[in-house]
C-alpha cells in the first residue's frame, strides 16, 4: 500500500500551479509504496508537456535508499476517446527498461501508478534538445546532432526488433483500449477521406492510380515484418543531445511499428510537427544512410536500394497524405505554426515543400503518376499561397 507523503511549503514554492503540486505529491506516494519507506520530493520545475499532462524534474530531498539526485515525473488526465497517451508512455518505458543499459537510448523507468497515471523517470538532465541545436548558430553542431539522431534512430529499430508481441502483452496488461499505433487509425483515415477532401479544397483529382498507389502504401505499413519500437512522434524538441549521443523522450503514441516509416522521418524531417525549416542539400540522404548503417545488421535486404527505396517512397507519401488531412482544414487559420510560434516558417510553406520533394523522389523512381499528382498539388497551393510557399527557409544553423 503506498505511503501518502505531503509535499510540505518548505519543499514547494507557494506560487506552484496545483496540478504541479498534485503530481509532485502523487509521485512522492508511488515512490514511498515502491521502496516502502517515505520519499520526500523538492524544488520542482516544470518542464512543459504535451495536451493536458504534466512533466515536471524534482530533487529527492529525503530517502533512505540511493535514488538519483533528481527525477522526471510526468502525469497524465484521463484518457480521451480511443486515445491513452498515458499507456502508451507506460508500457514503452517497461519495454525499453528490459533493454541492457548499454542498448538503452532512454531514461530508465523508475516507477509508475496506473491509478494515479504517472511515471517516474531517470533524469537525463539539462542537455540541449535537437531543436536548440537546430535554432542555434552552430552549423557543425546540428549536422552532429542530425547525424546523432538518425544513427539513434536506426539503433534503437535494431535493438527492438521484432517486439510486437512483448510489447502487445504489455498493453494488455496495462489494461489499455486503445489502438497498438495511434496513427494507424489517422493513415486509414488520410486513405478514405483525403481525395475527397482534395477536391472539394483545392479542386485536386486524385487519380485511380494515385488511389491505388496510397493503398499499396497502407498495405506496406500494416503488413510489414520490418518492425521495432517507435517513439511514433519525430520532433526535434524530443530528443536530447546528450555526450553518448541523441536519447528518446515522450513516447505518448510509442508503438512497434515498420521501421521504413520512421525511416522516412529522415528524408522529410519531422513530418509529424509544423515547426520544421529545411535542411542542407544532402543532409537527408546522409541521414538516411547513417540509419541504414545502423538496421543493415537485422535486415539486410534494406542494403538493396531495389528493395529499400521504394517502400521509403510509399512511407514519405503517407507522411505526406497524412500531414495534410490533418494540416489542410486549417491552413488559412491565423493560427501560429507548431508549438514554437515564433520559430516556425508558415504552414503552407510547410506542406507545399514536402509534396515539392514528394515530386522529386517520385520522378526518380519513375512514379510519374505520383509525381504528376504532387505537381497538381503544387500548383493549386501555390495558386492559393503565393511563390514564397515554394521557399523554406533553412534552419538557422545553416543560414
Amino acid at each position: 500500500m503506498s505511503v501518502e507523503i505531503t509535499a510540505g511549503p518548505a519543499d514547494i514554492d507557494d506560487a506552484a500551479d496545483s496540478d504541479l503540486i498534485a503530481a509532485v505529491a502523487a509521485a512522492e506516494s508511488v515512490l514511498s509504496g515502491r521502496f516502502g519507506a517515505p520519499v520526500r520530493l523538492a524544488d520542482p520545475e516544470r518542464l512543459g508537456g504535451a495536451g493536458r499532462s504534466v512533466v515536471v524534474r524534482v530533487r529527492v530531498a529525503s530517502t533512505p535508499f540511493s535514488l538519483p539526485r533528481t527525477l522526471v515525473v510526468k502525469r497524465y488526465p484521463s484518457a480521451i476517446a480511443d486515445r491513452d497517451p498515458f499507456a502508451h508512455e507506460a508500457v514503452s518505458h517497461k519495454l525499453l527498461t528490459a533493454l541492457p543499459g548499454e542498448d538503452r537510448l532512454t531514461p530508465e523507468l523508475v516507477a509508475q501508478d496506473n491509478g494515479k497515471r504517472l511515471v517516474v523517470l531517470e533524469d537525463l538532465g539539462k542537455a540541449p534538445r535537437l531543436a536548440e541545436k537546430l535554432l542555434g548558430p552552430d552549423a557543425r553542431a546540428a549536422e552532429r546532432g542530425l547525424l546523432s539522431w538518425a544513427h539513434a534512430m536506426g539503433r534503437l529499430h535494431a535493438t527492438t526488433a521484432g517486439r510486437d508481441a512483448d510489447f502487445d502483452a504489455l498493453m494488455r496488461r496495462q489494461g489499455s483500449q486503445c489502438c497498438a499505433d495511434p496513427i494507424a487509425v489517422d493513415v486509414h483515415a488520410a486513405l478514405a477521406g483525403l481525395p475527397r477532401l482534395l477536391a472539394e479544397s483545392l479542386a485536386v483529382d486524385t487519380p485511380p492510380a494515385v488511389v491505388e498507389f496510397a493503398e499499396q502504401a497502407v498495405r506496406g505499413f500494416v503488413t510489414s515484418r520490418r518492425r521495432a519500437f517507435s517513439p511514433s512522434t519525430s520532433c526535434p524538441d524530443n530528443h536530447l543531445v546528450t555526450s553518448k549521443g541523441v536519447r528518446f523522450l515522450d513516447f505518448e503514441g510509442g508503438c512497434v511499428r515498420d521501421v521504413v516509416f520512421d525511416a522516412a522521418c529522415l528524408r522529410v524531417p519531422f513530418p509529424s510537427c509544423w515547426c520544421p525549416y529545411g535542411l542542407p542539400a544532402g543532409m537527408s540522404e546522409a541521414m538516411v544512410a547513417a540509419w541504414r548503417a545502423e538496421v543493415g545488421s537485422v535486415w539486410p535486404d534494406l542494403d538493396d536500394d531495389a528493395v529499400f527505396l521504394p517502400r521509403l517512397l510509399e512511407a514519405q507519401f503517407l507522411w505526406v497524405w497524412l500531414g495534410t488531412w490533418r494540416g489542410l482544414p486549417g491552413l488559412d487559420s491565423a493560427l501560429p505554426s507548431g508549438h514554437r510560434p515564433l520559430d516556425s516558417p508558415p504552414r503552407s510553406t510547410v506542406l507545399t515543400t514536402r509534396w515539392m520533394r514528394l515530386r522529386t523522389d517520385a520522378l526518380a523512381l519513375g512514379e510519374k503518376h505520383v509525381a504528376a499528382h504532387a505537381e497538381a498539388m503544387i500548383s493549386a497551393l501555390l495558386s492559393r499561397y503565393g511563390s514564397a510557399a515554394a521557399e523554406l527557409p533553412l534552419y538557422p544553423a545553416f543560414r
